[in-house]
């Protein structure tokens, strides 16, 4: 279980927004409306769970972003939402609200203090460009007893020009790369490779453990612009 929830929080980050493209964002534009569907898939392409978007208001360039999380059969998990801000120059992730809501419940009777940076996307990649870090920390008490937990989002960098197959269709896509450091207790290194087409958003991500080792993948299932 826990594996699993580790997986699905680094789903989550690695496939943000799939959106249409406007004038504010090339590839994390506004468009009320949108919707899109993530799907993942264990290592050996067996689906274990789908994510759908749909973005549901759009006020002075902040859009608020709704997800339905459900298991492969089907069934709903968990709902949330988030948002993301436009500046003309790119967009900007609030990464608290990109918190599994699962992990959340855990600590809903809790004093629960999120820090952070968010994340950022420029309209200008160009291959070999580096990216700013990200990073989330959540201190918690619970009664006394403190803990803390943090995952950090380094080393991301545009590596390559590259064309994408899913079942949504073939997508001409910047091919990104980041490390993702959690510490729940202990430390977990992940590497996460992502593809991202203009108009169109995340289109494939694949998770790695710190060996190299395939652990995971997301693509795009669907998308109603």
């Amino acid at each position: 279980m826990k594996t699993k929830i580790t997986l699905l929080v680094l789903m989550l980050l690695a496939s943000i927004t799939t959106i249409s493209q406007n004038a504010c964002s090339t590839y994390y534009p506004f468009k009320e409306g949108a919707k899109f569907q993530i799907t993942s898939f264990d290592k050996k392409g067996k689906k274990e769970s789908v994510v759908d978007y749909e973005i549901v208001s759009i006020k002075n360039n902040v859009a608020t972003i709704n997800t339905k999380i459900s298991d492969d059969k089907g069934k709903e998990v968990s709902t949330a939402s988030y948002e993301m801000t436009c500046d003309g120059d790119g967009i900007s992730i609030d990464f608290k609200s990109l918190m599994n809501p699962e992990m959340l419940k855990q600590y809903k009777d809790m004093e629960v203090e999120m820090t952070g940076t968010n994340i950022e996307l420029p309209n200008n990649l160009s291959v070999g460009q580096n990216l700013k870090d990200a990073q989330l920390n959540m201190a918690i008490n619970m009664g006394g007893i403190k803990m803390n937990m943090s995952i950090d989002m380094v080393d991301r960098k545009v590596n390559a020009k590259e064309s994408v197959t899913t079942a949504a269709g073939t997508f001409d896509c910047f091919a990104l790369s980041y490390n993702t450091e959690m510490k729940i207790g202990i430390k977990q290194s992940f590497e996460i490779k992502e593809w991202i087409s203009e108009g169109v958003g995340a289109v494939k991500s694949e998770t790695y453990n710190k060996g190299g080792k395939l652990l995971g993948y997301s693509e795009l299932t669907s998308i109603t612009k």
